[in-house]
């Protein structure tokens, strides 16, 4: 593991599952093993760096496209693998810069391979299996969407190393006309602007945030205990629908979120209306 020193995602794929490898058959940036989680096998899925890979805009821990279509595939095999018995959790570690931008990405069709990995999680999802998205670093713009979004519960460490949002701080400031300064500052009063976890919280899209001390050289009693919480989030997901309305229904969606539901309630209702006059 001295080739990911300080890259969470790698230290909590190994904290979690034991192994520190790809599967065979697959790029070195992408993690997958199936380990002992509760009375459970889980799928275990991780984008770390590959300073060796193909793709020189996706060696440094963004999602390319061998890193979404090998996400695909790894979520595929458990669907086909679980067709007739229980379905198994997934988990996805996340800690990913951005998705892959680069001329041969866009050439090769990136939006393509993003499209499949995002729909295998979600097609997992609906066919029943718990898909639990652990945030231990960065979770940003098209990655996250590609890995780990289409989570039924998304859980996140309380602490200053992660982030998730649609674009890192300076683009966000170039696209928007202000400085970084500016940025942070209008982060203070609008949460969704902000780049602390905690303000992300306030939305209601978090299942839940964990407290963990060191998260990038985790003690056995804080992996067992994010363990447990992992657990909890799987019982909590086969007790509830396999859709995503708890991130509309939770108490800091209804709070944060009036406008968007509202509208949301209103395309619904539209939508609803068409499709009877069809």
């Amino acid at each position: 593991m001295s080739e990911y020193k300080g890259i969470r995602g790698a230290v909590w794929f190994k904290a979690l599952t034991g192994q520190s490898a790809p599967l065979s058959g697959g790029p070195a940036s992408v993690l997958a093993a199936d380990a002992p989680l509760g009375n459970d096998t889980a799928r275990f899925l991780c984008v770390v760096p590959n300073p060796e890979g193909r793709f020189p805009c996706a060696r440094h821990g963004e999602v390319g496209l061998e890193e979404a279509y090998t996400l695909a595939t790894r979520v595929r095999e458990v669907i086909h693998e679980d067709n007739n018995t229980i379905k198994r959790p997934i988990i996805a570690i996340v800690d990913v810069k951005s998705q892959a931008y680069g001329r041969r990405e866009e050439t090769a069709g990136i939006f393509l391979a993003a499209a499949a990995a995002a729909d295998a999680y979600g097609s997992a999802r609906l066919a029943g299996h718990p898909i639990i998205t652990l945030v231990v670093g960065h979770a940003f713009s098209g990655a996250f969407l590609t890995h780990g979004y289409q989570a039924n519960r998304l859980l996140a460490f309380d602490d200053d190393g992660v982030m998730i949002h649609a674009m890192h701080k300076a683009a966000a400031a170039r696209i928007t006309r202000r400085s970084v300064e500016s940025l942070e500052a209008l982060g203070k009063t609008i949460a969704p602007l902000s780049y602390h976890i905690r303000d992300y919280a306030k939305l209601g899209l978090l299942h839940k945030l964990l407290h963990v001390e060191n998260p990038e050289d985790p003690p056995q009693q804080e992996i067992q205990a994010v363990q447990k919480e992992l657990i909890t989030a799987i019982v909590d997901t086969r007790n509830s629908p396999v859709d995503l309305r708890s991130r509309m229904t939770s108490p800091g969606a209804l709070d944060m979120r009036k406008t968007s539901i509202q509208v949301r309630n209103l395309l619904e209702t539209q939508w609803a209306e068409i499709r009877h006059a069809q």
